[in-house]
């Protein structure tokens, strides 16, 4: 199981979050976002903090596609992450895997999802709030994913180091994807909070292997 903890806003926090064993981390292009990191000198210096094994992403709202290629230009990214209404062909014109986050609303199909979007290296499920694109703390009801999808979601909305075990032993999920719930302030990674939801998703995700 693979950790990302996003939202990232500075190298310290990059270097911290990188040093407590997360898998990757999250950077936001996004400007209405608490979390953008519009400074790309800035973006490229928390990128390079991290070590050449931990996978560094992108993410963004239904961007121009010149958008994404300034950032790739000035940005080592190794993975784009797409929250808005972004069609399968514009996910996979940019030369890089991708992920698909799909809101969790009312109604919505996550195996027509998964089938629509089956180039993408993930399909993350997130909470759904009108007007807002993740990063709002909210959880969804995880018995809404299909149990035979649940190997290959990246579970995100609402994590934090109080129920990331319940959610690793109830979806058993590919991933775990987590902003909100590490922070002490919007784009301020908490440390220890950090450290304690990649012990209790680790712990919880080993029980399973037991």
């Amino acid at each position: 199981m693979r950790i990302k903890i996003c939202g990232i806003t500075s190298s310290d926090d990059a270097h911290a979050v990188a040093q407590a064993g997360a898998d990757a981390i999250g950077i936001v292009f996004y400007s209405d976002s608490q979390r953008n990191v519009a400074n790309l000198a800035l973006a490229r210096e928390i990128a390079l903090s991290v070590g050449a094994f931990v996978t560094v992403v992108g993410l963004f709202v239904n961007p121009a596609p010149a958008e994404v290629e300034t950032v790739l230009s000035e940005c080592p990214l190794h993975v784009l992450q797409f929250h808005g209404d972004e069609t399968p062909d514009f996910c996979r014109q940019f030369r890089r895997p991708f992920i698909k986050a799909v809101r969790m609303k009312p109604g919505v199909d996550v195996e027509e999802s998964a089938e629509r979007f089956s180039l993408a290296s993930g399909l993350l499920l997130d909470a759904y709030r009108p007007g807002e694109r993740g990063g709002t703390g909210d959880t969804f009801e995880w018995n809404r994913i299909p149990k035979g999808l649940a190997g290959s979601i990246i579970l995100a909305g609402g994590l934090s180091p109080s129920n990331v075990a319940q959610a690793v032993q109830q979806v058993r999920p590919y991933g775990l994807d987590v902003s909100t719930g590490v922070e002490s302030a919007p784009g301020k990674k908490d440390p220890d909070k950090v450290s304690k939801f990649i012990a209790a998703a680790r712990q919880a995700n080993a029980g399973l292997n037991s």
